[in-house]
């Protein structure tokens, strides 16, 4: 369980955060430098070294943000060009790619962040590039939402898997649709049907906490509360629900904990967005006051279950259910090891379900009960990977930035080092990207600055606090 007894000094974290972003920004240019763009995006790193994988290119987005995000701390002019440049060179295709869930992580870490930093007034305002950025975002949040198997009168977007599959990384992907809509963006259908792009994000969240989220309710002989599938198969003829499936995780049974960050940190930017909305749009929200009730429950689920089954640092092992781990004694109460001979951790996991703990702790509120540990393990997450054996300040050799990320332990893709038995050292892109977001947000909270809200993007009120 994490350890929320001491907390890091601000004073500590801002000492951290200035060499983060040093570090950080040799990465990037290291990496625009070295990888060869025949591989096509980068994923993670072989001996230090980034590399493609054939897959998809769900990757990119995170790549080119980066920068963006580099620009947004650090206010150095050449990491927004480069942002910029790679924006308009690279990501294009991606904005009408219809064959992948990955919107919100292509999409709006790019043009999204960049029509962001317009709105908060960081970059110049200039009318045919804000329209630029519009268009790139209304087509993907509606490509996006095409993705769709009807459930009755609910349904849910699907994986690359198919329309059978509900994955759980796709609640970060949301944000594609809540971008969109805050745009004025809509899908047209056959006879020029306009589909609410707000209506297919909400009724995703419910199918999401419906069958991918546990609730203690004896679903299964595994129900714990909190507790995340990876994957949910249905069969899409009967529009029934099958069972609990997983690709990256262990069993269908256990947890993979990255899929769990992901629907914390979803969940909790998701009810920040519903806080935004306008009267008209909570009118025609179905039963929305049940729905924010219904998911601010399945937050606090598997922010407690994270909490619970993690670590005393609050880095998790790759999957709660890893049948290594009976090897490692009582794991739950000392720091995680990542290096020993059993099962790896994964750092990544660790900076997306930070920020959504932080995100989560603030939406509730001081006066809420148990809001203030959600703030607590965020915090303590984040000061255990912005130091070592985690954040990857001193090797220039090494471009990961966040070090012992995992890929997908089941398929074998994490580099084992010579004499380990276990994965360890490496570093994912959506790991160094996430603990960007994290360390962002951080700074910006320190600075008493306005946090960075995705969907701060004009067309509707702008966030501040």
């Amino acid at each position: 369980m994490i350890d929320l007894s001491t907390q890091p000094s601000e004073a500590s974290l801002e000492q951290k955060i200035e060499r983060f972003w040093e570090a950080s920004g040799r990465k990037i240019l290291a990496i625009e430098k070295d990888f060869d763009r025949q591989q096509g995006a980068p994923v993670h790193t072989v001996g230090g070294r980034y590399v493609g994988r054939a897959w998809t290119e769900w990757t990119s987005g995170f790549e080119v943000g980066a920068s963006l995000l580099q620009f947004d701390a650090t206010g150095e002019q050449r990491f927004l060009e480069l942002g910029r440049r790679n924006t308009v060179e690279r990501m294009a295709p991606h904005v009408v790619h219809f064959g992948v869930h990955d919107h919100g992580f292509t999409i709006v870490s790019t043009y999204g962040t960049l029509l962001r930093l317009m709105q908060e007034g960081r970059i110049p305002a200039n009318g045919w590039e804000r329209a630029f950025y519009v268009m790139a975002l209304k087509c993907s949040g509606a490509v996006q939402a095409y993705r769709w198997t009807k459930l009755g009168g609910g349904g849910f977007i699907h994986s690359f898997n198919g329309p059978h599959s509900l994955f759980a990384d796709t609640v970060r992907s949301l944000r594609s649709l809540a971008v969109a809509h805050r745009l004025g963006g809509v899908l047209k259908g056959e006879k020029d049907e306009r589909i609410s792009l707000l209506d297919r994000l909400i009724k995703h969240l419910v199918t999401t906490e419906r069958y991918t989220v546990y609730h203690g309710e004896d679903r299964d002989g595994y129900d714990v509360r909190g507790r995340v599938a990876h994957e949910s198969l249905f069969n899409v003829t009967a529009g029934t629900y099958v069972c609990p499936a997983t690709q990256q995780g262990y069993s269908p049974y256990s947890t993979w904990t990255r899929g769990l960050a992901w629907i914390i940190c979803g969940f909790a930017e998701m009810l920040e967005y519903f806080e935004t909305l306008s009267a008209a749009e909570i009118e025609a929200f179905p039963e929305h006051g049940a729905c924010i009730d219904s998911f601010t429950e399945t937050a606090r689920a598997v922010c407690d279950f994270y909490i619970e089954h993690t670590p005393t640092c609050g880095v998790p092992y790759w999957d709660t259910g890893a049948p290594g781990l009976c090897e490692l004694g009582d794991y739950l109460s000392q720091p995680a090891n990542p290096l020993n001979d059993h099962e790896p951790v994964d750092s990544s996991a660790a900076a997306i379900a930070a920020q959504g703990m932080l995100r989560l702790g603030r939406y509730l509120g001081e006066d809420t009960p148990g809001s203030e540990q959600y703030v607590q393990a965020g915090l303590k997450i984040a000061d255990t990977i912005l130091s070592e054996p985690y954040i990857n300040t001193g090797s220039s050799d090494h471009h990961g930035l966040l070090l012992h990320s995992i890929y997908h332990r089941p398929n074998r893709w994490d580099r084992v080092p010579p004499g380990r038995t276990v994965p360890c050292g490496e570093s994912t892109m959506w790991g160094d990207y996430h603990a960007r977001e994290l360390v962002l947000y951080l700074q910006r909270h320190l600075n008493g600055e306005t946090l960075p809200y995705f969907y701060n993007v004009g067309n509707g009120a702008m966030r501040s606090a």
